[in-house]
């Protein structure tokens, strides 16, 4: 017989939350493993003693978790989703009945809270993973990835040039026009800011540079000027030294390639390679490079494992961590490290031999000449080089001038990072089997999990502005990631055979039995010729 059910909601219902969800839950679980009792304490500064009662800290940062651990980015959405499951209003200790806090309450908390709370609950997250044998410290991978800002390239401006940016703009001057200006022929730095007139001539250059090449192109976006297709055009001539986001000026045009442009924060991790725990985790402004971000990662990855008595062994990174200060850092305070050496590095010049004793270049064909140092340069782009330059008289007879100088140079001139000789160790320590092990473990391990951040945990945009809620966001995932492992890791099982363990021992019984017996027999025996001396010799 064919069946139909029939509703008539009732009036009234009798009926407790706390039956309505399972207990192998998720989110009971996760309540169970996680006290947040501590977070009183640390967020009490941030109140008063006067006025209406905020929303629950604890409440607000489980709601915040299962937004991460959801993937929902938006305050609404999740308020929504809160509302609408009931393990998640166990979790929270809101009734079936009970109204949720508005999401404008969650983005002010947010506000409200320093970046040390969720460090804080952060660091607090990973000391249950170092509990558990998580965390071995032998070896961290760090690695980064954009996080896209609260803001679009509509929202650019141009920027005012100001004097003390002068050398930033000429830069960009030089790098797009022919006409070419010099801003290190003073003697020191004093003189450089001594030198008004010149600073002021630069930039009336660059104001005129900039108007010739945005004569035809839009420079803000409340410009609709469109192509003979009729599609909007963009500005052409778009840097962090000429716009800034009137949305949200922390936000950085950065660019990956085979991607347009866009405002985008630098999210920087440090992962460990025994089960890819997330060490240490912040934001940084995007127009920054990888290895001006890695002294600040590893100091934070140190910090965190110190506290949890944890030594830091060895630190594995890509070929964008690699530059000269890096590799001094690393070298003053006795890091043991692995990264690659940039692309530009040259570990020999073909033709000459370098003498570390008298720091000079000697050349080995051709007129044999030698090429002493000459001092030290910053080029334009910052970097500070070792010129070494052969006389003029030696080089031009030679007959292999025009393929080594040039047909016009009558001299040849090699530039050599000052760090060379840190750039050499690290090329020779990555030469080693061992080093190409670790390249391959670096690779399997932090970027799966920058992976998993962006596409299941919500790092992939931040709803916030500001470079201090961009390191929010950053923990927030980091820290989610971090739980999830967390509740999946079980520790491995010993597999024993207990028939064999077994046989094992009846042997040893029986070895122990044997050898017991032999010991009471020698002591009968040294007890029974004892008294027989006894009585034999009085």
């Amino acid at each position: 017989m064919q069946g139909r059910k029939d509703f008539t909601p009732k009036m009234l219902y009798q009926v407790h939350l706390d039956t309505l969800v399972p207990a192998d839950n998720f989110y009971r679980q996760l309540d169970a493993a996680l006290d947040l009792h501590f977070i009183y304490k640390e967020t009490r500064k941030y109140y008063g003693t006067e006025g209406q009662e905020s929303i629950d800290p604890v409440v607000f940062f489980k709601i915040m978790l299962v937004g991460y651990l959801n993937n929902i980015n938006s305050d609404r959405a999740l308020l929504r989703y809160c509302a609408n499951c009931l393990d998640v209003r166990l979790f929270l200790r809101y009734d079936i009945d009970e109204d949720l806090p508005w999401y404008s309450t969650i983005s002010r908390t947010r506000q409200l809270y320093g970046e040390d709370v969720f460090l804080i609950l952060f660091k607090k997250v990973l000391t249950l993973c170092v509990e558990k044998g998580m965390v071995r410290g032998k070896r961290q991978a760090v690695d980064s990835a954009f996080i896209k800002a609260n803001a679009s390239m509509d929202s650019l401006i141009e920027k005012d040039v100001i004097e003390n940016d002068v050398e930033e703009y000429a830069n960009e001057f030089n790098e797009n026009s022919d006409e070419k200006i010099d801003l290190y022929n003073t003697k020191n730095d004093k003189a450089k800011k001594t030198i008004t007139s010149k600073r002021k001539k630069h930039v009336e250059q660059h104001h005129a540079w900039k108007a010739k090449e945005y004569k035809d192109q839009p420079s803000n976006k409340n410009s609709r000027q469109v192509d003979e297709h009729g599609n909007l055009i963009r500005p052409k001539y778009l840097s962090n030294h000429t716009h800034e986001s009137k949305t949200d000026s922390d936000a950085r045009i950065s660019v990956k390639p085979g991607k347009a442009r866009q405002l985008n924060y630098f999210g920087q991790i440090a992962v460990d390679d025994a089960h890819h725990v997330i060490t240490a985790a912040c934001s940084d402004y995007a127009d920054k490079r990888d290895s001006q971000c890695l002294e600040n990662i590893i100091e934070l990855t140190k910090e965190n494992l110190i506290e949890n008595e944890i030594t830091l062994d060895e630190i594995t990174a890509d070929t964008g961590y690699s530059s000269g200060e890096a590799l001094k850092y690393l070298d003053e305070n006795n890091i043991d490290a692995y990264i690659p050496n940039f692309g530009q590095y040259i570990p020999q010049r073909e033709g000459f031999i370098y003498n570390k004793e008298k720091d000079q270049y000697e050349c080995q064909r051709g007129n044999l000449a030698i090429l002493p140092c000459k001092g030290e340069r910053t080029d334009s782009k910052g970097y500070t080089k070792k010129t070494y330059r052969s006389s003029e008289s030696v080089c031009k007879n030679c007959p292999l001038r025009d393929q080594c100088c040039g047909k016009t140079t009558k001299f040849k001139k090699i530039d050599d990072s000052i760090h060379k000789p840190l750039y050499d160790k690290m090329h020779e320590k990555m030469q080693s089997p061992y080093a190409k092990r670790m390249s391959r473990i670096r690779s399997k391990t932090v970027e799966p999990v920058l992976g998993t951040l962006k596409n299941f945990l919500n790092m992939q945009r931040v709803n916030t502005r500001g470079i201090k809620q961009a390191n929010k966001h950053v923990l927030m995932a980091a820290l989610c990631y971090n739980l999830k492992k967390l509740m999946k890791f079980k520790r491995p099982k010993l597999n024993f055979n207990y028939q064999k363990v077994e046989t094992e021992l009846q042997k040893t019984q029986k070895s122990l039995e044997t050898l017991l017996f032999r010991l009471m027999m020698l002591y009968t025996c040294a007890h029974q010729k004892q008294n027989f001396l006894f009585f034999a010799f009085p």
